[in-house]
């Protein structure tokens, strides 16, 4: 049974980012389909923001994700936004880390962007609009020798995304890469930053704001890479 508002789905719905576009998108008059693993979360969020439903999930697993998509779009309707900010990372350097989390993070960055776009944009495609935001960070721009496990899956996903950019530009569908260059304001970032200022962290409601822009962004000034960082940040 489908929602008369406009759906958006989004993944890697955590207590920082993920919830704050949730609140967004929930704000702008989306109903808000939320994915992640942790289904006592989600279900706390779901019941504070309206028309919003949680799908707990693990985006590695491809049956599940496509079961997930499957239950979104019969119980909300065709989702006209993606937000994929479900993100696997290790650290180490090349010679520490083990292929398996590598691959893993690969399967979360990379792979999990691909299945969802491959199951939402036929939709968005035959309906002439919809937009499909992917949230990144440096990594996908650079290998850091402590980078090793992680890096190459966000490098390879915002070569994906730009790829689907290429594609679904012309067809009607946005597509957009944000590299958040900048230390999220999280409970734990504050622990582990404590002797710096409250301008330093980037607040994950201003990333939220700037992924509402771009939803809302008219077709003839479509971004694809875009970047933040506190205007203090060295880049």
């Amino acid at each position: 049974m489908s929602t008369a508002m406009p759906v958006a789905l989004v993944t890697g719905v955590g207590p920082g980012t993920g919830a704050a576009i949730a609140r967004r998108l929930a704000a702008g008059g989306y109903a808000v389909a939320m994915l992640a693993r942790n289904a006592e979360r989600l279900g706390a969020l779901a019941a504070t923001l309206p028309g919003a439903r949680a799908y707990a999930c693990d985006v590695t697993n491809s049956a599940a994700l496509r079961a997930s998509v499957a239950r979104v779009q019969a119980e909300m309707g065709a989702p006209s936004v993606l937000v994929h900010n479900a993100v696997g990372a290790t650290f180490g350097t090349f010679a520490e880390i083990e292929a398996a989390a590598l691959e893993r993070n690969f399967r979360v960055n990379t792979v999990a962007l691909l299945e969802l776009a491959q199951l939402l944009t036929p939709a968005m495609i035959a309906a002439g609009h919809g937009a499909i935001v992917v949230t990144g960070n440096t990594s996908a721009l650079r290998g850091k020798a402590r980078f090793a496990g992680f890096a190459p899956t966000k490098a390879a996903q915002r070569i994906l995304a730009e790829a689907m950019a290429r594609d679904l530009g012309p067809r009607g569908v946005h597509v957009a890469y944000v590299v958040i260059d900048a230390v999220i304001d999280l409970e734990w970032t504050r622990r582990q930053f404590a002797d710096r200022p409250d301008d330093f962290f980037i607040r994950p409601e201003a990333i939220a704001d700037e992924i509402w822009h771009l939803i809302g962004q008219p077709r003839s000034a479509w971004p694809f890479n875009v970047e933040l960082r506190p205007y203090a940040e060295t880049w």
